[in-house]
């Protein structure tokens, strides 16, 4: 697929690609509802409204929401694209299907970068600090039997992932996987890696992987304690603002 990058905004790379992939082994039927959450380019919800979808996207970047925007023309399909922060600007909205890149490279400073180029990785020391709101957020975001894919790195701690979005309700696992080199951002932090324990010594690759979530209807289940519905997590699954909204359609 053909993008448009503007400067600062984060590229298609190999966890793009991953995702990608992911979301091609997912079924959509026309007209369901899908949502790009740090959608960069707007690559991923360009390929969903390419299949039919309701597309929308979302980023807290506007030169990555214009860079959205131009790639939905590019490609001659309606993607609806807002600014915003994570799913601020799409409260109260449920989706079928929900694709997330989120920043994820663990970083010295706490704080989330406000501009420049590293707000579009930095996540704080442990590179969660996006990925835990995502996964308290995401099942508020989806229909029921509405699907989640989070990409991450295996640096900011998948099992923290699965485990949160299984307290959170959804049904959790890996479903794909990928190694590959540290790039350029990554070898330069090589060393505070392994100070901070989050690679072997020496260790210069990472794995990343697409965790599929699913909303499962309540189960109505009978507990030991008392006749009451239990959740999928309580049975184990294991497994700027709002605002500056406009939809990219062909000429």
């Amino acid at each position: 697929m053909r993008v448009v990058r503007a400067p600062g905004v984060y590229g298609p790379q190999g966890d793009t690609a991953l995702l990608m992939e992911s979301l091609a082994r997912e079924e959509l039927r026309p007209g369901a509802r899908t949502l790009d959450l740090c959608t960069g380019t707007g690559v991923l919800a360009v390929a969903a409204a390419r299949r039919g979808a309701e597309a929308t996207a979302v980023d807290i970047s506007g030169t990555s929401v214009a860079t959205a925007r131009l790639n939905a023309r590019l490609h001659r399909c309606r993607v609806r694209v807002v600014r915003g922060d994570l799913a601020e600007p799409v409260s109260g909205e449920r989706f079928d299907l929900v694709t997330v890149n989120p920043p994820y490279v663990p970083a010295a400073s706490s704080r989330l970068p406000s501009r420049g180029r590293r707000r579009a990785w930095d996540a704080g020391p442990d590179g969660r600090l996006l990925l835990d709101r995502i996964c308290r957020e995401a099942p508020s975001l989806l229909a029921p039997r509405g699907v989640l894919l989070l990409v991450q790195s295996s640096l900011s701690d998948v099992t923290a992932s699965l485990a949160a979005l299984g307290r959170a309700g959804l049904w959790a696992r890996v479903t794909a996987s990928s190694a590959q080199p540290f790039g350029p951002v990554m070898s330069e932090r090589a060393a505070w890696f392994e100070e901070r324990g989050l690679v072997a010594p020496g260790t210069r690759s990472e794995r990343l992987v697409v965790i599929r979530a699913v909303r499962e209807p309540v189960r109505m289940a009978t507990s030991m304690e008392g006749n009451r519905p239990v959740t999928p997590s309580a049975l184990g699954s294991g497994g700027g603002s709002g605002g500056d909204e406009e939809e990219a359609e062909a000429a």
